[in-house]
């Protein structure tokens, strides 16, 4: 069975339980609203469960004839009526246990002031807040798909090497992450954002894995807007999980092996230079730093990557290490490679959505990945998780923005 299938019928039937009990909760207050409210909530109701039905039906039997972008749009429907339903759901149950207390405390003590028969309606307060929680993903979910998916941030981090050589103080290193080609439908934004991160002047930069999402072809249309990146001292890239087509289904092995070539050579005609489970340098005056890059490597996902044959060999006082997914560095890295200095990563997106603001960050992403976007430090080991330049799934993002990272090496 189609592993989308499995995914529809799952949220189906989750989605179904929480249509049922929201709509049951809610039907018992409708009587005692206004009529604008009542007419209001019916209609946000009924609007938000009519457009997630018709989308999962086209998902499920027309996926294949819409471009991906179009389909991660019915995805995002999806995504918004669940959590408008949740939270109501969420706030329609505490009331319900709540309405279940005082049951069994009138039948425990039969109170003079309450008959035993009486009612227990529920709190106006609760219901009125789960309309409003409901509002919030109402909101912002479709905001951000239409602010947040090139929402292009720059992010800059300075970080200090003691054996750093003193040809490369100060070198200006510029990472991106997961493009995720086959979701854009602005080539006008992705073409800005290459713009900002060009008005960086960076010595070097690195791509650390997601090209596309399942299939080369997907960058036909971006070839010209990512040839664009070029830096003195090169361009530098490796995969990430969703290049090696594992999220589709594809006539032979032979077809996917050949999308996989395809994709290389895609790197190669960019002016990328794509490792392999390899190592080489980066040189300046006498002084070399390595650059290791490894194919995929992660917990719970494809486990690829080489790391011991990437590194065998390498000789340099600096060494930064390409890997897709955070969870190598602390599975292998910081276990049986010390001297690697820096790691950089992706592969989380920050789930495209949660909160950053003034030192604090949180997304539900967290709940997956220890490690899930900025710079992170073990004794003199460095992991930088960048929050992605593209997107997947939802088409938007919501306070955690599309970056592009600044790495300056003192």
């Amino acid at each position: 069975m189609h592993r989308a299938l499995i995914f529809f019928i799952v949220i189906l039937i989750i989605g179904g339980l929480l249509e049922l009990y929201t709509y049951r909760g809610l039907r018992s207050r409708w009587n005692s609203y206004s009529a604008w409210f009542r007419i209001t909530l019916k209609t946000g109701f009924f609007l938000f469960m009519s457009l997630a039905v018709l989308s999962i039906l086209l998902m499920i039997t027309a996926g294949g004839y819409f471009p991906r972008y179009i389909a991660n749009f019915f995805f995002g429907f999806v995504m918004i009526n669940f959590f408008v339903k949740l939270a109501l759901a969420m706030l329609l149950l505490v009331d319900d246990l709540r309405r279940l207390g005082i049951f069994a405390r009138r039948k425990m003590v039969k109170s003079a002031n309450h008959s035993a028969g009486e009612k227990i309606t529920r709190s106006d307060f609760l219901v009125r807040a789960g309309v409003i929680a409901a509002a919030v993903p109402a909101i912002s979910y479709p905001l951000g798909m239409f602010i947040g998916p090139y929402n292009y941030k720059v992010r800059r981090e300075k970080i200090q090497f003691a054996k750093l050589p003193s040809a490369f103080r100060n070198l200006k290193i510029v990472q991106i992450s997961d493009i995720h080609a086959g979701s854009f439908y602005d080539k006008e934004a992705v073409g800005r954002g290459i713009d900002l991160l060009l008005a960086e002047k960076p010595d070097v930069i690195f791509f650390t894995g997601d090209l596309v999402n399942d299939s080369a072809v997907e960058m036909t249309n971006y070839m010209d807007v990512f040839s664009r990146l070029q830096a003195p001292l090169g361009v530098y890239s490796i995969l990430g999980n969703h290049d090696y087509g594992d999220y589709r289904d594809w006539n032979s092995e032979d077809e996917k092996a050949a999308n996989l070539q395809r994709l290389k050579e895609v790197h190669a005609e960019l002016g990328w230079r794509l490792l392999l489970d390899e190592h080489l340098y980066l040189q300046k005056e006498e002084a070399k730093i390595a650059v290791i890059g490894v194919q995929n490597w992660g917990a719970g996902f494809h486990q690829i990557g080489d790391l011991k044959k990437a590194y065998e060999g390498v000789d340099a006082p600096v060494k930064i290490l390409l890997s897709h997914d955070p969870t190598h560095w602390d599975e292998q890295v910081r276990k049986d490679y010390k001297d690697i200095d820096l790691t950089l990563s992706g592969h989380t997106h920050g789930a495209q959505m949660g909160i950053e603001t003034h030192g604090f960050k949180w997304s539900p992403i967290s709940l997956r990945y220890e490690k899930w976007a900025g710079l992170y430090q073990e004794e003199n080991q460095y992991l930088y998780v960048n929050r992605g330049y593209g997107f997947l799934g939802y088409p938007g993002r919501i306070g955690i923005w599309p970056e592009i990272t600044v790495i300056e090496l003192v």
